[in-house]
């Protein structure tokens, strides 16, 4: 595959063209699958995590922490580099991050980025945040909205208001786990005990009106009607789940990056 030269975005004049010109790139680094977006192309990268040529090496994501950065480092570098040419100039990248990331874990994805792509700029959104944007969620809405991720290997819960991430929690727990020992209902009642820890933290009031709202549900569990069934009942809250729910952060960074690359900020570093 090739990448042409990026088109000119509609709107986009004057002094403005040169950083529309930027190459952009949205990242989901999941202990699944790894996703990668660029203005013009839209997904191109969609693969399981894996380190190239070494399908019987173990993930180098699991939990949702990167645990062998020189594996990402050659993973990234394999998929974006096979499918571009050289970045002229340096790429602006979002990278999606689960909620309650340590700094180690932020330093890690830092060093990947770094090595892998040599970004001008690097910038994080969490994953509950680019998914609820991804689905279409009203973020300037003023009630706060409560967002589920169940992922292949973690469960993120959070309550985002007014566009932040006001409480959140998460669980190492995910589809993956699922079987004789682990259920639907399993996964749905841990979920339903983040919750309870959140409302008893000062954001209570917020994660009160959220659950009155109903939840949203992205990530794979999405896709497993008895999940949603049991997840609204471990709430006692309607639970709709988002439409294309597996790519819905990937969906959502994009934005963040389409935003990223036109802010004075991010100019003003060329």
């Amino acid at each position: 595959m090739v990448i042409s030269d990026m088109p000119r975005d509609p709107g986009d004049d004057g002094p403005q063209l040169r950083w529309s010109l930027r190459p952009a790139i949205a990242i989901d680094l999941g202990s699944a699958r790894t996703r990668a977006w660029m203005p013009g192309r839209g997904m191109f990268v969609d693969v399981p995590t894996r380190v190239p040529d070494l399908a019987d090496s173990p993930a180098p994501v699991r939990r949702g922490r990167i645990v062998d950065t020189d594996g990402c480092v050659r993973m990234l570098r394999a998929l974006l580099h096979r499918c571009a040419p050289p970045w002229r100039p340096r790429p602006v990248l979002v990278l999606c991050r689960p909620v309650l990331d340590e700094a180690a874990d932020r330093a890690r994805a830092h060093l990947v980025l770094k090595e892998a792509l040599a970004p001008r700029v690097a910038l994080f959104i969490d994953s509950v945040k680019a998914a609820a944007i991804g689905a279409g969620a009203d973020l300037a809405d003023s009630r706060p909205l409560l967002v589920v991720d169940l992922g292949a290997e973690l469960t993120e819960v959070a309550v985002l208001a007014e566009g932040a991430v006001v409480a959140a929690r998460r669980a190492e727990m995910g589809v993956r786990d699922l079987g004789d020992a682990v259920t639907t209902a399993t996964i749905a009642r841990t979920t339903g005990t983040l919750v309870g820890e959140m409302l008893r933290e000062a954001s209570g009031p917020e994660v009160v009106d959220a659950l009155g709202r109903g939840a949203l549900l992205v990530g794979a569990g999405a896709l497993l009607p008895e999940f949603v069934q049991d997840l609204a009942a471990a709430l006692d809250t309607p639970v709709r789940a988002a439409p294309a729910p597996r790519t819905a952060a990937l969906r959502g960074a994009a934005v963040a990056v389409m935003a990223a690359r036109r802010h004075p900020m991010v100019a003003a570093t060329g």
